[in-house]
C-alpha cells in the first residue's frame, strides 16, 4: 500500500477538465498505478435510473456520482462501516481502510444495509497507470492531504473542494481564495 491510498487528492486550481475543483478519495495505489473516487460530482440521476432496488437506502442527496472518467459503464457503492473488524467485514462489502470500503451491488441489498452508515454509488472511476499518479502529484497537479471521517459522505459536496483545502494548516487554505478562472488569478 502506498501513503495516498486512503488520502486524498485536491485538485490545484490549474487542474482542468474532469477534474477541476474535484476531491478523489485514493481506494488503491502501488507500483502498478492507482484508482480512485471522485467525491464531490453529483450526476443530475437518480440511484432508482440504474440500481433501482439500492435507492431507499442511498446517503443523501440521493443521487448517482461521477467517479471519474474511466469505467464509466461501470457502478461501484462506496460505503461506511465504521468499527468493524477489517477481517470480519459486514456480508457483500470489501472493506478498505477506516471504516471505508466497496458494497458488492449484486449483493441482496436487505442483506447488506444493516451493516452500512453510509452509501453512495458512483459511476466510473478515476484511474492511473504505473507511476502515472506519482508523476502527476510530482509536478502539482494535486495536493495530498488527509481524509476526515465524514469527507467520503459529506454533506454538500459542492463544498467540498473547499472545505478540504481550508481546514489545512499551511499555505493551502489560501488556495480557497483563488478565482474559478486562473486567468484572473
Amino acid at each position: 500500500m502506498d501513503l495516498t491510498t486512503g488520502q486524498l487528492l485536491v485538485a490545484t486550481p490549474l487542474t482542468g477538465d474532469a477534474f477541476e475543483r474535484s476531491v478523489v478519495l485514493v481506494l488503491h495505489h502501488d507500483e502498478d498505478g492507482a484508482h480512485g473516487l471522485i467525491l464531490n460530482q453529483p450526476l443530475d440521476a437518480t440511484v432508482d435510473a440504474v440500481l433501482p432496488q439500492w435507492q431507499p437506502f442511498v446517503t443523501d442527496p440521493g443521487v448517482l456520482f461521477r467517479g471519474g472518467p474511466v469505467g464509466t459503464d461501470t457502478a461501484m457503492g462506496l460505503v461506511s462501516v465504521p468499527g468493524h473488524d477489517p477481517s470480519d467485514p459486514p456480508l457483500g462489502t470489501q472493506l478498505l481502510f477506516g471504516g471505508i470500503g466497496l458494497v458488492d451491488l449484486d449483493a441482496p441489498a436487505p442483506l447488506v444495509v444493516p451493516e452500512l452508515a453510509a452509501f453512495r454509488i458512483y459511476i466510473g472511476y478515476a484511474g492511473w497507470g504505473a507511476g502515472q499518479l506519482d508523476g502527476e502529484i510530482r509536478r502539482g497537479a494535486w495536493y495530498v492531504v488527509s481524509r476526515e471521517a465524514g469527507d467520503a459522505f459529506h454533506d454538500d459536496t459542492r463544498d467540498l473542494w473547499r472545505d478540504v483545502l481550508i481546514r489545512q494548516r499551511s499555505s493551502l487554505s489560501l488556495v480557497t481564495t483563488f478565482s474559478e478562472n486562473p486567468e484572473l488569478n
